[in-house]
């Protein structure tokens, strides 16, 4: 419980914005997101990025990650894996979509890799939308992670599935040809499974 001990949540705002020039989470594509690109985000409204910041040291960043609204629109979505969504579902509540939040970047700083902190982070993240002081509702977590087997592993170690169950049918949905290398994919976690 590292970041629940020694750290504070922050809005990552322009006044951070020295600490996060220092921020590096071993990933270029993510450092330059969040020291270029997660002020214009916040500003656009296109989601919100915080951080965690050591208690007795508020400079230093331990982890950043960036949220925004999103939805699983069922009507996208092949038979099989609408049919595995919706099994946990009232009939009655069965939408066209359904709310989630977008996890739209995360990292955990080199100086605390290997320490547990992403899944802690994922934890938090978890249990911060399905707080009853949440002010919107929210069933699932998505992410468009990065298509690299560590990366994808440390989701599906955290309770993350695939929505699309081979690379070929997210090829298919996302309109691309056979032969392109997907950079990312889809994983969603349903958070009625933690409620």
């Amino acid at each position: 419980m590292f970041l629940y001990q020694n750290c504070k949540i922050v809005a990552l705002t322009e006044n951070l914005v020295e600490s996060i020039s220092k921020f590096d989470c071993g990933h270029a594509d993510l450092n330059d997101f969040f020291r270029n690109d997660s002020f214009k985000y916040s500003k656009e409204l296109f989601g919100k990025t915080y951080c965690f910041v050591l208690n007795d040291n508020p400079s230093e960043i331990v982890c950043a990650f960036t949220v925004a609204n999103d939805s699983i629109k069922q009507n996208q979505l092949p038979s099989s894996r609408k049919k595995i969504l919706t099994a946990s579902i009232p009939r009655e509540k069965i939408m066209r979509s359904y709310p989630a939040v977008l996890i739209g970047r995360l990292g955990v700083s080199t100086n605390f890799k290997k320490q547990g902190i992403g899944t802690e982070l994922l934890d938090f993240i978890k249990l911060w939308f399905i707080d009853e002081n949440n002010k919107t509702g929210c069933r699932f977590i998505v992410v468009d992670a990065y298509n690299d087997e560590c990366v994808l592993n440390f989701y599906k170690k955290n309770g993350f599935v695939f929505m699309f169950s081979t690379e070929e049918q997210e090829k298919n949905y996302l309109k691309v040809k056979t032969d392109y290398k997907l950079h990312t994919r889809f994983l969603y976690f349903d958070l009625v499974l933690i409620r």
